[in-house]
């Protein structure tokens, strides 16, 4: 029997035309592209017909498991502090503006007895990336050797490190993705996250799943279908995972671009910070010690005595970063004032992340560098006060062409008004298998 020669058009016109790919093909074309026998234009033309047309619940699992399959999958069970297996558990969120979570959560994690190996990726569309944050630490490295992630998971308890040979076609997918308005797909959200979290030897997974104007994915309806996917492509692979629905119809924190955001982490890990972002670093947390076995455990305690402080410095010291020396801050500032006083009625997140991504914290190219000092900080908040003539945003930038665009992205994208806000709850449900 000949064996069927699959090529990049027939299976991009497959998808196009809205068929459903076989297994057979989503192999080929995954393990293809990964190396190097499907072009950058034939995936993005792939990409997109997946954005428009979808994906089968099949063809998630399936080309979620390419994905894995295209590298190698790390192994941690050997592990043990005190003569006792890790405690092994991670996080993932779905993307958000401001959000910062990772950075006071993983130590806090780590402070409650956890063991947390995070491959971390960097910002795509108008989301800010983990690595790209902590990378505006001098010094910092997420570019760590396999001995080095065991070494420091039995030591101290986590390595966030770049995914390497970790699922390699999620890696150029996820970059191709960035730069060709792909982002907002179901199927490719859930098959990239999972299949880098699959891969990463984690035994438990939380999973941080964004709705509103600042997730890729808007409305609740859609952010649950994006978690019980996520959840179910967990439980498959044999990883227990659960996730928890949150809202990201506003920006979390004051804070938001790289060192920013690196700065109002350490005020959380302080003992300080915006309280939505110490609600939602708690609330993962606690969720992540549940999935872990290590019930009866205040995460509050390790912001209160500052042993989560003491483990984010002894983490970021093995990485090579250097916390005593000062964060980058871009060269230029311009100031957004309120024209009238009253209440801040409203703040689009997903017009702050597209301000932030045009004052150079994203990449419009794969590969580019970003500015560690590029951000934004939000001076009034949803539901305070604002009085006529004062301060609501300052931008920041290496680069003064860009606060044109940037501005304009904000222009209607916030709203001083004379009636309060009604409050909204910050974790909207928990989604288990």
């Amino acid at each position: 029997m000949t064996q069927f020669t699959f090529d990049a058009p027939t299976v991009i016109r497959t998808k196009r035309d809205g068929g459903a790919l076989s297994d057979a093909a989503i192999d080929w074309v995954i393990d293809a592209y990964t190396n190097g026998r499907v072009a950058d234009e034939q995936m993005s033309a792939l990409l997109m017909a997946i954005f428009l047309r979808g994906m089968t619940n099949a063809e998630i699992a399936r080309w979620t498991a390419a994905m894995v399959s295209s590298g190698e999958r790390l192994d941690f069970t050997d592990l043990r502090r005190d003569g006792r297996p890790l405690a092994l558990v991670d996080k993932h969120s779905t993307g958000g503006v401001g959000d910062k979570i990772t950075i006071p959560l993983v130590p806090v994690v780590m402070a409650c007895g956890g063991s947390v190996p995070q491959a971390a990726g960097r910002g795509l569309g108008h989301t800010g990336g983990t690595l790209d944050k902590l990378e505006s630490i001098p010094g910092f490295t997420a570019e760590i050797s396999k001995a080095q992630i065991r070494q420091q998971l039995c030591d101290l308890g986590a390595a966030i490190f770049a995914a390497g040979e970790l699922a390699p076609a999620d890696r150029k997918i996820y970059a191709l993705r960035d730069i060709t308005a792909t982002t907002e797909s179901l199927p490719l959200i859930a098959s990239s996250v999972m299949s880098k979290k699959i891969a990463e030897g984690t035994a438990a997974l939380v999973l941080d799943t964004k709705v509103g104007s600042g997730a890729f994915l808007k409305t609740e309806r859609q952010a649950r279908e994006l978690a019980r996917t996520m959840v179910e492509l967990g439980a498959a692979h044999g990883l227990a995972t659960s996730a928890l629905l949150t809202d990201m119809s506003t920006p979390l924190g004051r804070a938001v671009g790289n060192a920013v955001e690196v700065s109002e982490s350490l005020e959380v890990l302080a003992g300080g910070g915006p309280p939505d972002v110490v609600e939602l670093t708690l609330a993962l947390a606690a969720e992540m010690l549940a999935e872990a076995g290590l019930d009866g455990v205040d995460p509050a305690q390790t912001l209160a005595d500052g042993s989560a402080m003491d483990r984010f410095r002894a983490l970021v010291a093995a990485q090579g970063g250097d916390l005593a020396q000062s964060s980058p801050v871009a060269v230029h500032a311009e100031t957004i004032t309120a024209s009238r006083g009253g209440t801040m009625e409203n703040i689009d997140a997903m017009a702050v992340g597209l301000a932030v991504w045009r004052l150079g914290a994203g990449r419009s190219v794969p590969g580019e560098r970003v500015q560690s000092g590029a951000g934004l900080h939000i001076h009034r908040r949803r539901g305070e006060a604002v009085a006529a003539g004062e301060a609501v945003f300052t931008l920041y930038t290496e680069t003064p062409q860009r606060f044109e665009a940037a501005i304009a992205e904000l222009d209607g994208a916030w709203r001083v008004g004379d009636s309060t806000p009604s409050a909204q709850p910050l974790i909207i449900d928990r989604i288990r298998e």
